[in-house]
């Protein structure tokens, strides 16, 4: 039997850490994709992921989804985060994968935490510098790429060592801020080039090497993981 990922696999706390946690903490499992917080929604506590991924998204101005980033297991949300260190309602949308489980830190116990332990204070800093990244590199995606490069970026970054993308192709949409229509279309022509074939529910990279050769340069450092 597969033992449960906790926090105290991501926090190392001291004894006093862990006890203020112990009482506190709440364990949220989602077992299908699932809404997780609305726009203009109180944030009640911090988000660990333990297990699977929440996505952060807002909306185009043509009413189409558009992600802003990942948050994966052993991460942490930074715009709760900003919430609830300035009392501000929640700026986006959050939405939780299948098989995904969060645990929820209630909003003073995090900042009594982050007061007292360092491993809190690093994984606050690791967060924040992680989004940054991830936002850089989001928009220097959309100000340097075609539409079929992005998707082909996005594909190398978040494959499996499979080569495996767990994503319908509407998700796929959603992230590159586009519609299911045109991911279809760029997906057929990747297909026809051999480059990936699609199965229902996923995406199968067949030649890493010539669709990071699509992206350019900057696909070279690209790694499947």
């Amino acid at each position: 039997m597969v033992r449960q990922t906790t926090v105290e696999d991501y926090l190392h706390l001291s004894p006093h850490g862990r006890q203020l946690l112990g009482r506190e903490v709440q364990q949220v499992s989602f077992a299908k994709p699932t809404a997780v917080i609305h726009k203009g929604q109180s944030v009640s506590g911090a988000y660990l992921v333990l297990h699977g991924q929440l996505r952060v998204y807002t909306y185009t101005p043509q009413g189409t989804e558009a992600t802003l980033y990942f948050i994966r297991p052993g991460e942490t949300c930074v715009l709760a985060l900003n919430c609830l260190f300035n009392d501000l309602r929640y700026p986006a949308w959050v939405d939780a994968s299948a098989t995904t489980d969060v645990a929820v830190i209630p909003g003073p116990v995090y900042r009594r935490l982050f007061e007292q332990e360092s491993a809190v204070q690093d994984m606050t800093v690791q967060a924040l510098s992680t989004l940054v990244f991830r936002l850089m590199d989001e928009l220097e995606q959309i100000h340097s790429c075609n539409l079929d490069q992005r998707l082909a970026h996005f594909l190398l970054s978040n494959a499996s060592v499979e080569g495996v993308v767990a994503m319908t192709q509407q998700a796929l949409a959603g992230h590159l801020g586009t519609t299911r229509e045109v991911i279809a279309r760029l997906m057929q022509g990747f297909s026809a080039q051999g480059l990936v074939s699609t199965r229902r529910g996923a995406v199968l990279i067949v030649d890493a090497a010539r669709l990071a050769a699509l992206v350019g340069p900057t696909g070279a450092g690209i790694a499947i993981a």
